[in-house]
């Protein structure tokens, strides 16, 4: 067993978890990162499939109000380009899919009068949800009491606005509408700035991509810690306070490897960080919190082909439907345009029910359902790349994590309160686009500062 000691340990060598102590040393503090990955990145992966194409598993887009992100990318000297917009893109409630052009899908005149006037609703409600306390909200305990598909039924007149509103919630939380309270919905939606903003490609979140993939970001991040990164760490146990003697502060023990130091950022899924043992035990309403906040159900599904051929039919690859499995689709070919790359997410019930059967039924109920957007072509595939973040066993499901009913109102408060010298970073816990890469940067830096106010008490 190594033992090492040090200022600051940081769990998760993740964007959050890298970006605080990046913070930190640059601020004089002596750091150390454990991680339980061979690998760093977190929620972000990309692979190369050859011939320099990369293709991104993980998180993969920045947009407009992304500053920290965006700040990243150009530190460290990276290049992004937009997502392919070009062309019509395809949406519809049921079987039948209409083209469009820009970001409005053509939809029954009533059924998309319907849906704009909720989501104008919808988007106030969120501008009254405080980033920083939603449960301080003038309504939080209504709002918290109801599920997003509650509010839905309410609010959406038509049968056809109300599943607009359900493709949104996959596509955003990666979980039914069933499963989060509507005030843990509008909190993120402040957080994301606007529904248009969450949903949207161009001038939204999905407007670029980064060359090469977004783990770059990641390894230019932990490039500069260097030697202050241990992987292939998992973290078992964390005792903290007059467990660790005299002194205080905290003992991160990990296979292999044990860590003093003086105070503790966890960077990891809150679903994670309630399964590390804590001597003494947390406080009860930290330790509820990470019970109620499970992860969202995705399968990142990536078929390639000999070129985009969508594009010769004057399609843009962008699919919204709500017609399982494949609801949401994207064209993610290379800035050169080839291979063609169509990106089909499984999102929700489908991915839990998805994830359950074999690669190749994986493959085939993919395919199929891409022919039924594309035509035959779609079926002439050249590779098949999926990544199912529920099975990844240090991540256990994406985008985020989800509030149900009550939560945040009984349990919001610890979010991101400290517990003596331990203090909680990692997107869930950002004042601002929660469950994004921006996020997580943010939580991080968020953490650091906390950490060097508190060190600086004690110097």
């Amino acid at each position: 067993m190594e033992q090492l000691d040090t200022d600051v340990v940081v769990v998760g060598a993740g964007l959050a978890g890298l970006s605080a102590a990046r913070r930190l040393r640059r601020s004089g503090r002596e750091v150390l990162v454990v991680e339980a990955r061979d690998r760093v990145g977190g929620r972000t992966l990309s692979r190369d499939v050859g011939e320099g194409v990369v293709l991104d598993l993980g998180g993969q887009w920045v947009g407009p109000g992304q500053d920290r992100v965006l700040a990243l990318v150009a530190e460290l000297g990276l290049s992004s380009f937009p997502t392919w917009t070009s062309g019509d893109s395809l949406a519809g409630i049921g079987p039948t899919l209409a083209r469009f052009r820009g970001s409005v899908p053509k939809l029954p005149p009533h059924v998309l009068a319907d849906a704009l006037q909720a989501q104008l609703r919808l988007d106030r409600l969120a501008r009254k949800v405080p980033l920083d306390r939603p449960w301080a909200a003038p309504k939080a305990p209504a709002w918290d009491s109801m599920t997003f598909e509650s509010w839905i039924r309410r609010s959406a007149r038509t049968a056809g606005g109300r599943e607009y509103f359900r493709i949104i919630a996959e596509a955003v939380f990666a979980a039914d509408a069933s499963s989060f309270s509507l005030l843990h919905a509008l909190a993120y939606i402040h957080a994301g700035q606007g529904v248009d903003r969450l949903i949207g490609t161009r001038g939204g979140a999905q407007q670029d991509r980064l060359d090469g993939g977004a783990q770059q970001l990641a390894i230019g991040l932990a490039t500069e810690l260097d030697e202050r990164i241990r992987l292939g760490h998992p973290v078992r146990r964390i005792d903290h306070g007059t467990d660790v003697g005299p002194g205080g502060g905290v003992r991160v023990v990990a296979d292999g490897l044990t860590v003093r130091a003086r105070r503790a950022i966890i960077a990891v899924p809150p679903t994670l960080a309630g399964r590390i043992a804590y001597s003494p035990p947390l406080p009860a309403d930290r330790d509820q919190l990470t019970q109620r906040m499970p992860a969202g159900a995705v399968i990142k599904c990536q078929v390639l082909y000999d070129e985009p051929f969508w594009r010769h039919d004057g399609l843009n690859g962008q699919v919204a439907t709500s017609q399982p499995p494949v609801k949401v689709t994207f064209d993610n070919s290379p800035p050169g345009g080839s291979p063609g790359v169509l990106l089909a997410f499984v999102e929700g019930r489908a991915a839990v029910e998805l994830g359950r059967v074999s690669s190749a039924e994986l493959r085939a109920e993919v395919v199929e359902s891409l022919a039924r957007f594309f035509g035959n072509r779609a079926r002439r595939t050249v590779e098949f790349v999926a990544h199912d973040w529920q099975a990844e066993e240090w991540t256990r499901g994406c985008y985020g994590a989800h509030l149900p009913p009550g939560v945040l109102t009984q349990f919001g408060p610890a979010l991101r309160r400290p517990v003596g010298p331990i203090h909680w970073a990692g997107t869930e816990t950002a004042l601002v686009w929660t469950g994004y890469m921006e996020g997580a940067i943010e939580s991080g830096e968020r953490a650091a500062r906390e950490v060097e106010e508190q060190l600086a008490r004690t110097t």
